[in-house]
């Protein structure tokens, strides 16, 4: 079980590596200047790579936290309330890194109607989605 337990955490981290960077290449797409295609594309392409990169993360980090939980009873039991706010967690990471992918759309179809400082606070809901789960994993509040 130590093993799986390593490498969930592992791809967990290296998930949120991406979600944490996905909103950094947004607020440079957003101050690119009308006229610099060049730039606009090279940061497209560095997005759609990032994307597929961190949902290949994702994959084996729910996977593996699936085992841990389906297989060796993590969390089950009374006093396990903690797991079900990570999980809701979870869920909200889930579709924080899907609505990257939307974003990225319109970015690539110039339908982007948010500022570089929208992005900038949008960055931060990862790092809010990342230490919650860590505090109720860790500290098991209830």
């Amino acid at each position: 079980m130590l093993w799986i337990k390593a490498f969930h955490i592992v791809f967990v981290a290296a998930w949120f590596a991406g979600l944490f960077y996905m909103p950094r290449i947004f607020v440079n797409l957003a101050m690119v200047p009308a006229e610099s295609h060049a730039e606009r594309e090279r940061l497209l392409l560095m997005g759609h790579k990032l994307y597929k990169f961190m949902s290949l993360l994702m994959l084996p980090a729910l996977a593996l936290g699936l085992v841990l939980w389906l297989y060796y009873g993590v969390g089950r039991g009374p006093g396990n309330g903690w797991l079900h706010a990570k999980l809701a967690m979870v869920v909200a990471a889930i579709g924080y890194h899907h609505m990257c992918r939307a974003m990225l759309r319109k970015f690539e179809l110039l339908t982007n109607r948010r500022s570089h400082r929208w992005f900038r606070i949008f960055n931060e809901v990862s790092v809010l989605l990342f230490a919650t789960i860590v505090v109720l994993v860790v500290v098991k509040p209830f």
